[in-house]
């Protein structure tokens, strides 16, 4: 929360500059709660976005949306550059290490901690984080949802 008139501070996974200015319509969801928003306007505190949502006016009608995840339509989503993903197209792709017979397992997840983005991977119930780098995934085909990567020796075993 930020301020008095029932504004959000929110944290925008987009690359692109401007983007949390161009939401309009937006979905906030906490938990089982869920409502439809638009967002009147934008502004910037110490370089994150925080939004103001027409008919939430104040603190406690802020209270309520506090931590909530903000959706936009399919339709709203950024587009990605060309050789950059979407990180829910990536959920669900098969990881192939290079050579392999079979693959390591599946994206269930991606963490970023300031660095390249980690994979989290779901190796036959064991967690594998791969980093998102180029010279680690090689090959990403979402519309296949396969990624081919030539894994650092050892990484497997940490």
């Amino acid at each position: 929360m930020r301020g008095r008139r029932g504004e959000l501070k929110a944290e925008i996974y987009s690359s692109q500059p401007g983007r949390a200015e161009r939401l309009k319509f937006v979905k906030l969801q906490r938990g089982d709660s869920s409502r439809l928003a638009e967002v009147e306007f934008v502004w910037l505190h110490d370089g994150e976005p925080v939004l103001k949502f027409i008919g939430l006016d104040s603190i406690s009608d802020a209270e309520a949306w506090e931590h909530a995840d903000i959706l936009v339509r399919e339709a709203d989503l950024a587009r990605p550059e060309p050789g950059e993903f979407l990180h829910a197209d990536l959920i669900g792709c098969a990881v192939w290490e290079e050579g392999a017979e079979a693959p390591l397992g599946t994206v269930r997840a991606i963490q970023e901690y300031g660095g390249p983005a980690l994979l989290e991977v779901d190796a036959g119930g064991r967690e594998v984080l791969i980093p998102l780098a180029r010279s680690i995934c090689t090959e990403i085909d979402v519309g296949r949802k396969v990624i081919r990567a030539r894994l650092p020796s050892g990484l497997i075993e940490l």
